[in-house]
């Protein structure tokens, strides 16, 4: 389940949960920009045990976003074989979505922040949706939140 939220700075945001485990979720929020080009923004995971944040990730309005691979997956509600996956252009987001009989998408959410420095780090998480509804609303509100007007950087970041 998606939900449009006030994200932790009380801007927006985006948070999904875990059909399977409310506790597991993923949080888009702290969105600024720089110019037209861009929207940077933090990734939160969190499950059981787990707590990890990329501050700065970003997306560019001239590439294939985050947004058109949700909608993509929310419009073949029916299913699919194998696994898709999207990546940022700096690879320190990336999603993996496979189908599950009864009509559920998975989501593995994995944060690589400096995927190219040493003592970098990495997390994931699997979010479970339904394939038709869920998936659609989600991907509407990642829209949303990706794609609103350039904003200043925040004071102090």
């Amino acid at each position: 389940m998606s939900s449009h939220d006030n994200g932790t700075d009380d801007g927006p945001g985006v948070t999904i949960r875990c059909q399977d485990n409310s506790a597991v979720g993923v949080t888009f929020c702290d969105r600024f920009s720089f110019d037209e080009d861009s929207v940077h923004y933090a990734v939160e995971l969190r499950a059981p045990g787990l707590t990890a944040r990329a501050n700065e990730v970003v997306a560019w309005t001239w590439d294939s976003d985050l947004a058109p691979f949700l909608e993509g997956l929310a419009s073949d509600y029916r299913g699919w074989d194998g696994e898709r996956s999207w990546e940022t252009n700096d690879k320190d987001l990336t999603v993996a979505a496979v189908f599950r009989s009864g009509g559920y998408v998975g989501l593995t959410w994995a944060l690589r922040p400096w995927p190219r420095a040493a003592g970098g780090w990495a997390a994931s998480v699997t979010t479970w949706l339904e394939a038709g509804e869920q998936m659609s609303s989600f991907a509407t509100d990642v829209r949303r939140f990706l794609s609103v007007e350039p904003m200043e950087r925040p004071a102090g970041a």
